[in-house]
């Protein structure tokens, strides 16, 4: 399914944007550029109305997300239950991640997302800048252990990768979602860029029950945390995907 939107959205985007040259783009071998989408249309209306909107808090950049220095007592509550897995499969409670250090931690759409290991690497690259901070980096992404491990086999990512099974990560911090948060002419042309980089969806990974039905959906985000496990002093918010912040506002967030 979010292959098939997917491919008619980088279609739109090639024809609206007049891309002529040719991107090596490799689709699910079933599916077509121009593939219509019938399955969507008893279902649409319900994903396009089931948006979370971000909150209007003070901006910390300029970025396009959500910025916010804090978190309100109920978000910090609600962090308080919510556990994640390490790729052994130990629980551990997610504010553990940061309590007794500092900590760049990023929230992946899903484990198979394109635009998720973009992240994963934009991060890394800076990694021995946190490093030398003492700041570890870590990503959370919404599925199994089996998941993580296959996006860690993958993306040889250099930080620590936990799944969070629950998604209770997410809506403990109220990120956005929906087809419209997804699916933008941002998102598409960030894509035929990846590609052209290189990059890759894992369609097995996007094409799991879980990941179409719940995680496809959702956005993630960046927080930077710690010490201390109700201290978070950077929120980013993705407003739609791919939507990275700045590098030089996360480092000056945690390594300055």
């Amino acid at each position: 399914m979010a292959c098939s939107l997917s491919a008619t959205l980088v279609s739109n985007s090639l024809h609206l944007n007049r891309i002529t040259s040719h991107c090596c783009l490799h689709l699910h071998p079933t599916l077509s550029l121009h593939q219509n989408l019938p399955i969507y249309s008893k279902n649409l209306p319900k994903l396009l109305t089931t948006q979370n909107h971000a909150t209007t808090t003070p901006f910390a950049s300029g970025t396009a997300g959500v910025e916010s220095p804090v978190l309100s007592d109920d978000t910090t509550s609600s962090l308080d239950s919510v556990k994640v897995f390490d790729l052994e499969g130990n629980g551990i409670p997610i504010s553990d991640l940061w309590k007794d250090r500092k900590a760049v931690v990023a929230f992946a759409r899903h484990f198979g997302c394109v635009l998720c290991r973009k992240r994963a690497d934009y991060l890394a690259s800076k990694k021995d800048i946190m490093d030398a901070s003492g700041v570890a980096l870590v990503l959370i992404g919404p599925g199994s252990i089996d998941q993580a491990k296959s996006f860690a086999e993958q993306s040889k990512f250099q930080g620590e990768i936990y799944a969070d099974p629950t998604h209770s990560s997410y809506e403990a911090l109220q990120f956005v979602s929906g087809v419209l948060t997804t699916f933008t002419p941002n998102a598409g042309l960030k894509i035929i860029q990846l590609y052209r980089e290189g990059y890759r969806q894992d369609w097995k990974l996007s094409f799991e029950k879980d990941t179409v039905t719940r995680g496809g959906w959702k956005q993630g985000g960046i927080i930077v945390a710690g010490p201390g496990k109700n201290n978070i002093s950077y929120l980013h918010k993705d407003k739609e995907a791919g939507d990275d912040p700045e590098i030089e506002d996360i480092l000056k967030a945690c390594c300055s």
